[in-house]
Parts: structure tokens; C-alpha cells; sequence
């Protein structure tokens, strides 16, 4: 009796665990004698062992791959150059020091610059005198000068590390951009066509192959577009001589010549890594976003404009 009040103590015990039907198995046979197996029991096979991803870069017409989806992950569309945290892209006079300027004083951390560790090689932009003091009146008056605040094109190199990703085509013959913010395309053609009719917020872009770099020229810009919200600017005569290359099948090194003798005292570089989108949903969106700033540009024209 004593056996059997231990035994059913021990099967509650266990069903208060969570246990109770094995519980219940071991009460029952906790007393039968052990059942002898019948036979071996097979061994657990391993796992099968995972292979690497392979590291082998895709090809089309005999050249590297890019398409796909593609975006920076850096702060060079807020300034190019090595910059610190700041409260806002435009300030005004204040009391003790500068505070953000009126019209981005509600946006809070939102109007606030993220540090950035710049993209332009070899110190600070070259600009000439007369070109560093317009560089400044830029970024004195950023919300009326940025091209990117009207949703204007934002020209090249800017539109390859915007916040908003890009999108490659490639074929044997063709290399298509299409870029998410304000539906901007470029087609890099493979046969210099002479320069461009008129100059264009794009430019127009020729390309050649040089091994497994592809080396696009771009000219004729209207000169209207620039290099960041930190007011960095350039003539309609600059040419930029791109150098996308793979150095694995899910990022690009990119880099881009600027050369502009009205502007600069010499040609520079900046250079960045730009990286694939793996997500099994990456695909452009739209951002059409001449729309959005409607009434940025015309609400004055109203008959009776909105306070």
C-alpha cells in the first residue's frame, strides 16, 4: 500500500511539470521487468553539411552581372566630405550660437545630419576661392537652393547613394539604370553617339568595358543638380568618368572622377561600396515625387494661398 501511495505521488509530482502522460508510462511500468530490444537500433545520420554560398560573380555576354537591386549604405547624400552630427543642414543666428533655421525647427532629430566619414578621396573637396564662397552661401541657404527639395532630378554621381535604392538591367548589349527616386533613368550607351542635343539633369552617359570594369563617361549635365544636401556644386561642364566593378556578386565598388576646371582646382575622386538588396521582395517602388511638393512650389498661386 505504502508503495503504491509513494508511486502516485511521484505520477502527480510529474504531471504538474507539464509530464503527466509520460508520468503516467513510467508509473505503469516502473515495476515490469525491462523489455529486451528486438534489434539494433539504426544510427541517427547527420545532418547534411551546408555548402558555402558560391562566391563566383555572375556573367552576361561574356561581362560581370549587375542586375539587380542596389543601394549605399553611408551618409554621403548629406554630405560627401568627413562631417559630424549637426542639429540641421541650414542654422540661423541665435542667442549664444547657431540654432536650426525656422523652417526646420519642428522637425526636431528628424532635420538633424547623421555623422558621415565622407566618400571623397584624398582631403577635402578642391574647390577655387570664388567656388568654396558659393559652396558656403549653399549651405546658408539650403531650403531654397537644395535641387533635391523640388524632387528635381539629382544627376550623377549623386542618384547612385541616394537613401532611396537603384535598380540595374543588363543584357548583352544594353545597361539600364532605373532609380526609385523621382523615376530617374539612365541608359549607358556602348557607342558614343557625338555630344549630347541639349544638356540634361542626367547627362548623358557612354560606357566601355575595360576587363571586368565598366567605365561610364557622363557629360552634359545642366550644371543644376548637386553632390549633396550640404550644398557641394559643380558647372555645367563637368565630366564624370564612373568605374563600376564587382568584387563579389553582391557589391560594387564604385568610383567617380570629377573633373570641372570651373569649379575645381584639379579633377577628384570619391569611391563607396554599394550593395545588392537580397530580400526575395526587392524590386523598386515609386517615388513620383513631383506630386509631393506641389504645394512647395505653386501654393502662393492660389487665389487665396494657405497660412
Amino acid at each position: 500500500m505504502k508503495k503504491t501511495v509513494t508511486r502516485a505521488m511521484g505520477t502527480l509530482v510529474l504531471a504538474g511539470l507539464g509530464l503527466g502522460s509520460a508520468a503516467s508510462g513510467f508509473a505503469q511500468n516502473a515495476a515490469a521487468p525491462p523489455v529486451q530490444p528486438t534489434a539494433k537500433a539504426a544510427p541517427a545520420k547527420a545532418p547534411a553539411a551546408v555548402k558555402p554560398a558560391g562566391t563566383a560573380i555572375p556573367r552576361v555576354g561574356g561581362h560581370p552581372n549587375f542586375s539587380g537591386v542596389w543601394s549605399v549604405m553611408n551618409s554621403a547624400n548629406w554630405d560627401i566630405e568627413p562631417h559630424a552630427a549637426r542639429a540641421a543642414l541650414e542654422f540661423r543666428p541665435g542667442p549664444v550660437v547657431p540654432v536650426p533655421a525656422k523652417a526646420v525647427v519642428a522637425l526636431g532629430a528628424v532635420g538633424s545630419v547623421p555623422a558621415g566619414m565622407g566618400v571623397v578621396e584624398g582631403g577635402p573637396i578642391p574647390y577655387s576661392p570664388e567656388a568654396l564662397a558659393t559652396r558656403q552661401e549653399n549651405r546658408a541657404h539650403y531650403l531654397e537652393r537644395d535641387p533635391e527639395i523640388k524632387c528635381y532630378l539629382p544627376g550623377v554621381p549623386r542618384a547612385n547613394y541616394m537613401s532611396l535604392p537603384f535598380q540595374i538591367i543588363q543584357s548583352e548589349k544594353t545597361f539600364l539604370i532605373s532609380y526609385e527616386y523621382a523615376g530617374g533613368v539612365r541608359n549607358v550607351l556602348f557607342k558614343d553617339p557625338g555630344p549630347a542635343p541639349v544638356p540634361s539633369w542626367m547627362g548623358q552617359s557612354v560606357g566601355k568595358w575595360e576587363g571586368d570594369t565598366l567605365v561610364v563617361t557622363v557629360t552634359d549635365q545642366n550644371g543644376d543638380t548637386w553632390f549633396d544636401r550640404a550644398g557641394n556644386f559643380h558647372s555645367d561642364g563637368m565630366k564624370v568618368v564612373e568605374r563600376w566593378r564587382l568584387t563579389n556578386p553582391d557589391t560594387i565598388r564604385y568610383e567617380a572622377e570629377i573633373t570641372d576646371p570651373a569649379t575645381f582646382t584639379r579633377p577628384w575622386k570619391m569611391s563607396m561600396n554599394i550593395y545588392r538588396h537580397l530580400d526575395e521582395d526587392a524590386r523598386l517602388q515609386q517615388f513620383k515625387c513631383v506630386e509631393f511638393v506641389e504645394e512647395l512650389m505653386y501654393g502662393d498661386l492660389r487665389k487665396e494661398p494657405l497660412k
